[in-house]
């Protein structure tokens, strides 16, 4: 990890014995060693909090996908609010039909038929053939 050899270590431990003393290095080294045991404990919780952030996160991703393929699964054509509307509209069967309106764009030649114009309007007569009695 900090990448240093056994005769780097062996002068660092001659250079505190000499500058500690024989009789405090005892205690020198077990402070070092709680402080690396909490610098220890400390990198874990930082490891496991990271790790459960990204769970999260990918939890959160995969429910979003569930989402959409149960919408897709039940509306595959996307005409879900359509259909609401629709099954939400209550028909009206007793009056006469609505239909909506015809185009501005209609010509005058050919008239838009709505069915309560229909219903008056009487039937032609079909042609008579000259062989009919």
């Amino acid at each position: 990890m900090f990448d240093i050899a056994w005769s780097e270590l062996f002068v660092i431990m001659i250079v505190a014995l000499v500058v500690v003393g024989p009789k405090d290095l005892p205690k020198l080294m077990r402070k070092a060693g709680q402080w690396a045991g909490r610098a220890r404990v400390v990198a874990n919780q930082c490891r496991r909090s990271f790790d459960d952030m990204v769970r999260q996160s990918e939890l959160e991703e995969l429910r979003q996908k569930v989402n959409q393929l149960k919408s897709a699964a039940t509306d595959p054509l996307g005409l879900g609010s359509s259909m609401q509307e629709i099954a939400a509209a209550k028909p009206n069967l007793d009056g006469p039909a609505v239909f909506p309106s015809a185009p501005a764009a209609t010509s005058a030649a050919a008239p838009a038929v709505t069915a309560t114009s229909a219903r008056s309007a009487p039937a032609p007569n079909p042609p008579s053939h000259p062989n009919t009695p």
